[in-house]
């Protein structure tokens, strides 16, 4: 399915690029205390490897702005400042960082928003404006009675035309909600009133498992009708995972093509080796893989091939003995014992063929100003099926 990608400006994040025909970002948050910088980098290391190409840390208290150099001196992708309540924290940050993201709704009066807009000015960089439905400003609370997807877009689009009026552009946007209807509509109220790069994601989805879930149900649906330009998965969990479950929603989509796509039977009576097992520790020790390939482990030899076709390579075993195959055809057999060896040497070899190839990866579908969302909403949407509300000005 070719999914025509809503058309946006396109901003830098050190050299990220965001919107336009940049493909979608994957991004994850430390959930380390930016202050202990030994284990901030630690984890931003393990979060490089496993592929994510944005970082976000919080930034609390002047303790963590002072820490950012260090940070930002270990790393190899660009580095985000999480502001909220102290616009002098983003002042320091600033200097620093490759972005700040800051809540208007929270941040104070509008003269601390403009001295914040003079420092990212000054360094060239962008502001992530971070609309959440748990801190919303109070007037709009009162007009619609909650954090509504209404509430939350006219709070964004308020702030975006705010920073309009003084003459900023260089900003990406975010109006995230737990509610996986309502973080829907937000954004798709907002996607059909602005051109802005959009940062989507469910806030507080939850634990790996259910937070997993509902953040592939949002995301993906947003992604299918051609809304958004970086995310994060955000889980009660390592934040490693948020960026595993991140390129797993895009390459479901084939909005991005890295690394290693495990295809594996599921739990049946007639398998006849720990299918289970050997899938999870293929994915552990090919992690590092960035060349996409679908890799097949099958627990039948009779159907392995025939089932496993469509993949790069794979095995197939049972009965005492296995079998190796690419693309549908066999290439030699393997005894057991030695099978889970051979597929991994193969898949590594046949990485590097790739990449030498030019076949890392790949591009996403190119974006199009003929974007026209596949659905209108979500299915409770209170506006579905009505005219898209024009949001007042502020």
């Amino acid at each position: 399915m070719h999914i025509s990608r809503r058309k946006t400006r396109q901003i830098s994040v050190g050299n990220v690029k965001i919107g336009g025909d940049a493909p979608v970002s994957v991004q994850s948050m430390c959930s380390t205390d930016t202050r202990d910088v030994a284990a901030t980098v630690t984890q931003i290391r393990q979060l490089e490897a496993a592929g994510c190409e944005i970082i976000r840390v919080a930034v609390p208290d002047d303790e963590a702005a002072q820490a950012l150099p260090q940070i930002k001196a270990a790393m190899t992708v660009p580095l985000i400042a999480d502001i909220h309540f102290d616009h002098r924290l983003a002042l320091k940050a600033a200097e620093i960082v490759d972005c700040v993201r800051i809540n208007p709704g929270n941040i104070g009066a509008w003269w601390k928003v403009e001295e914040v807009i003079k420092a990212v000015n000054e360094r060239g960089i962008p502001l992530r404006v971070g609309v959440n439905g748990g801190s919303l400003e109070r007037p709009l609370l009162e007009k619609y009675g909650w954090p509504s997807p209404e509430a939350l877009a006219e709070s964004a689009l308020n702030a975006v035309r705010a920073l309009e009026d003084v003459g900023f552009t260089n900003m990406k946007v975010s109006l995230k909600a737990s509610d996986v209807h309502h973080a829907i509509d937000a954004y798709w109220l907002f996607a059909h009133q602005s051109d802005y790069p959009l940062h989507i994601g469910i806030t507080e989805a939850g634990t790996a498992m259910t937070g997993a879930v509902k953040s592939s149900i949002g995301l993906g649906y947003l992604l299918a009708q051609g809304i958004g330009d970086t995310l994060r998965v955000s889980l009660a969990a390592d934040p490693v995972e948020e960026v595993r479950v991140g390129f797993e929603i895009l390459k479901s989509l084939e909005l991005r093509h890295r690394g290693i796509n495990v295809i594996a039977c599921p739990t049946c009576g007639r398998v006849e080796i720990d299918v289970v097992k050997m899938a999870n520790e293929l994915e552990k020790k090919l992690g590092h893989i960035k060349t996409p390939l679908n890799v097949s482990v099958l627990g039948c030899v009779v159907n392995g091939i025939g089932e496993g076709k469509e993949a790069d390579i794979g095995i197939a075993g049972g009965e005492g003995k296995g079998i190796l195959f690419k693309k549908g055809k066999l290439v030699r057999k393997v005894p057991m014992e030695e099978l889970m060896d051979t597929l991994i040497v193969e898949v590594e070899q046949l990485a590097k063929e790739k990449e030498a190839e030019g076949q890392g990866d790949l591009a996403p579908a190119v974006a199009t100003q003929e974007w026209e969302p596949l659905v209108p909403q979500s299915a409770h949407s209170s506006t579905r099926g009505k005219e898209i509300p024009v949001l007042p000005r502020r």
